[in-house]
């Protein structure tokens, strides 16, 4: 089997940039000397991105296109890419340029060592604030502490993957997607490749502080769990403080022959178990809403349209459990595209 170096490049809302990014990509992917496919994923953008992604398949049948009927998210779109890559290596880059394409042809590298996962290592990041680079540090090392598997610090999702590794992400039908924690449960042989992360070159982030609290929150959730044993922890301190109080209370009234006083104290007492078993019940509950998704079994991505592969409907089948096949499915709402 020729070997082939298949790239994924989710999209969203990225016409200011990607015709820069698609021409850096084909000169560092020209670089590495091996045959290459570029695989866009369109996110549901609003935008001329799809439109521009498609005119590079009608110039270049290396170039394919997998436009998602909405917009899923970042995670499913990589998912889509991942599902339709056929080379024997694939590497995952996003289209801001933050992530240099010339670092691909040092993951190939590791790759050709027998390696199965070389990760981009983050050693600097240009041009972002000190708010972004505290909080990134501080999710990391939280992450990887609560993390039932050891997940890479300062790791994104600029990454290369083996045939085998990307077959094994394939096989995982979860609808929560952590995909950098997923890939290090994989195991395999894997190698950091340290670079220094640009500044963005066009348009605006597509992380602002909700959706990064959010991403944060679904990795905790997804690699841990630590938030369910913490409310069962905090629980138990509740109890063992207002068995102490109790006990304070009966020795009082029956030994001392006083009554204690502060309504002031019982309320803020009544407060704050109140306010722990809120919290008990949301960390549970949320547990429960994600055994919910997956018991559903929806597929996690549908796609409208493609170029230069074969049609949706032979590509994307639905998420195992409810059928053989992949995690996504196909709408062939526009159908192939030419």
């Amino acid at each position: 089997m020729t070997d082939l170096l298949s790239v994924i490049v989710p999209c969203f809302n990225e016409e200011a940039v990607l015709p820069l990014t698609h021409d850096r990509l084909r000169r560092a992917l020209d670089a590495v000397g091996m045959p290459w496919e570029v695989l866009y994923v369109d996110d549901g953008s609003r935008d001329r991105t799809r439109e521009i992604a498609m005119a590079f398949a009608a110039d270049d049948e290396r170039v394919k296109v997998i436009s998602l009927s909405r917009n899923f998210g970042h995670q499913a779109a990589v998912t889509a890419g991942l599902n339709h890559a056929a080379g024997t290596a694939v590497a995952i880059i996003d289209a801001d340029l933050q992530d240099p394409p010339e670092v691909l042809g040092r993951m190939v590298e590791k790759w050709r060592e027998g390696y199965d996962v070389a990760y981009g290592l983050r050693t600097e990041r240009i041009g972002e604030s000190a708010f972004k680079l505290w909080t990134a540090r501080l999710f990391y090392r939280l992450m990887n502490r609560l993390s039932d598997v050891p997940i890479p610090l300062d790791v994104g999702d600029f990454r290369l993957l083996s045939r085998r590794a990307v077959d094994a992400f394939n096989a995982m039908p979860e609808c929560d997607r952590f995909i950098r924690g997923m890939v290090a449960w994989v195991g395999f042989r894997q190698v950091a490749v340290p670079y220094s992360r640009d500044r963005r070159q066009a348009g605006v982030s597509k992380y602002p502080l909700r959706k990064m609290l959010h991403f944060a929150w679904d990795g905790i959730l997804s690699f841990s769990d630590a938030p369910a044993r913490l409310a069962t922890t905090v629980g138990f301190v509740a109890l063992g403080i207002a068995t102490l109080v109790a006990l304070q209370v009966f020795v009082a009234y029956f030994f001392a022959k006083q009554t204690t006083p502060g309504w002031t104290s019982t309320f803020l007492a009544i407060m704050f178990l109140g306010g722990v078993q809120s919290l008990c019940i949301g960390v549970l509950g949320e547990y429960i809403a994600r055994i919910y998704r997956e018991v559903k079994r929806r597929p996690l991505y549908l796609v409208a349209a493609t170029a230069n592969l074969p049609g949706p409907e032979a590509t994307s089948p639905a998420r195992p459990g409810r059928a053989e096949g992949r995690p996504g499915l196909a709408a062939a709402a526009d159908g192939a595209a030419p």
